[in-house]
């Protein structure tokens, strides 16, 4: 596929991460959204809507919280080019409800996580019935700049993954300020802590992904009998506490994108 003319709507966190990377495509990209002060870089910064007039765009990325689209996206529907797609990455934002404020074009949804923005970001994407394969291969292409995707068949996937690896980045924030607590509370300083986190996870995790063996596997090379890694997991899952508690933060995730569609 050729350069295209892209017109991305909103411009948040999420937005701005992945466009830092999109922009190596070589596409040309205009961004709309009146919280931005200053144009990201490598694009143009378009503050009113009547400044669109007359210009058309091959694709149009859909930014916004999934409680805007209604309200803003209609004004849009007309600047889609003959042979052109939306791309949303509106979370739990059905392609249906997309269709119906775009007049009825094709629609690819992607849900993306927020390491995106250092290139490591993990994504899905679901296309319309209507997409073209140009039109699915260009949104492959743009996402794997990001980091890795993988392709579902239906939405019922795209919104379970929003569970696990679109909300994911969250829990481990979370896991990781606690630990980073429970670090400070043993008496080390903050930056010291942070630090020792960080890295054992970066570490661990690194470990995980370049072996085949099961993950309780490789728990197990830490945890030797009655020493200080079996005492530990011991206090923090023995009961498998922590364990329902994830299988209920993954669904509680799941059901609110069901409730956003």
């Amino acid at each position: 596929m050729s350069q295209l003319n892209i017109l991305m709507v909103g411009c948040g966190k999420m937005g701005g991460a992945l466009l830092g990377n999109w922009v190596k495509s070589g596409d040309v990209y205009a961004v709309t959204d009146p919280a931005l002060e200053t144009a990201p870089p490598q694009t143009d910064l378009v503050r009113d809507t009547g400044d669109l007039a007359g210009r058309t765009f091959d694709v149009i990325i859909i930014a916004l919280k999934p409680q805007l689209i209604e309200k803003v996206m209609p004004a849009y529907a007309t600047m889609l080019g003959e042979d052109g797609y939306v791309l949303s990455m509106a979370a739990g934002c059905s392609i249906e409800r997309i269709k119906a404020v775009t007049g009825g074009a094709p629609v690819v949804r992607v849900m993306p996580n927020l390491p995106a923005a250092v290139g490591r970001g993990v994504s899905a994407i679901c296309a319309s019935n209507d997409a073209s394969d140009a039109h699915l291969a260009h949104t492959q292409q743009i996402m794997d700049l990001t980091g890795t995707s993988i392709t579902v068949d239906d939405e019922d996937k795209i919104d379970r993954f929003t569970g696990v690896a679109g909300s994911g980045p969250g829990y481990i924030f979370e896991f990781a300020r606690t630990f980073v607590e429970a670090a400070v509370d043993l008496g080390f300083d903050q930056a010291s802590a942070r630090s020792m986190v960080l890295e054992t996870m970066a570490g661990a995790t690194e470990m995980a992904r370049a072996s085949d063996e099961e993950l309780a596997s490789l728990r197990n090379s830490v945890a030797s009998k009655g020493g200080t890694t079996a005492a530990g997991l011991d206090a923090f899952n023995g009961d498998g506490a922590i364990s329902e508690r994830l299988n209920a933060t993954v669904k509680a995730a799941y059901e609110r994108a069901l409730e956003l569609k």
